[in-house]
């Protein structure tokens, strides 16, 4: 066991206040899901209504990072890639988050709809990046995601499958 120092910045009405805690550090290996996530920030809790995903979805993917965005898939969920293939393995989803949010650009969405049959819901969300990528060049990605979550045994809404292209014709790579 270690002793760390974790600082991270926090925005309150336009003023960033830096908070640092001394907290004792267990390998992350020893938690189960439910701990690991009892682990992370307040600012990451998981939604117990399904209409909050996508305010989730924002703050996770704006953080810029892949750890926040992967909490948010259950563990048998399956990503569709733009090409159209089902993702299975939680390695290779975290590498395709990792290309858009490498990017460094916030992430834009909004529901459309938001349908719930008792423990799963369907998802129906616009959404786009935009702005200067890290090469220079104009970037502009978006869609209409059609995406599937369910409510775990914790009363956790995480996604089953996440599809941001929705029914959009794919292009195999």
């Amino acid at each position: 066991m270690k002793t760390m120092r974790i600082c991270y910045w926090k925005s309150s009405s336009g003023v960033a206040i830096n908070n640092c805690n001394s907290m004792r550090i267990v390998a992350a290996s020893q938690f189960n899901q439910h701990e690991h996530e009892i682990l992370m920030s307040e600012s990451y809790s998981l939604p117990t209504e399904p209409e909050g995903m996508v305010a989730t979805l924002l703050e996770r993917f704006n953080s810029g990072k892949v750890g926040a965005m992967m909490s948010l898939y259950a563990p048998e969920a399956v990503l569709i890639a733009k090409d159209g293939r089902t993702i299975t393995d939680h390695t290779e989803i975290a590498a395709e988050l990792e290309r858009d949010l490498k990017l460094g650009l916030p992430l834009k969405a909004k529901a459309r709809h938001v349908f719930v049959a008792d423990n799963i819901a369907q998802i129906v969300l616009d959404w786009s990046i935009d702005g200067t990528g890290p090469d220079g060049k104009h970037v502009h990605i978006g869609g209409s995601a059609s995406d599937i979550v369910r409510r775990g045994a914790d009363g956790r809404w995480r996604y089953l499958i996440d599809n941001n292209q929705g029914t959009a014709v794919r292009q195999p790579a």
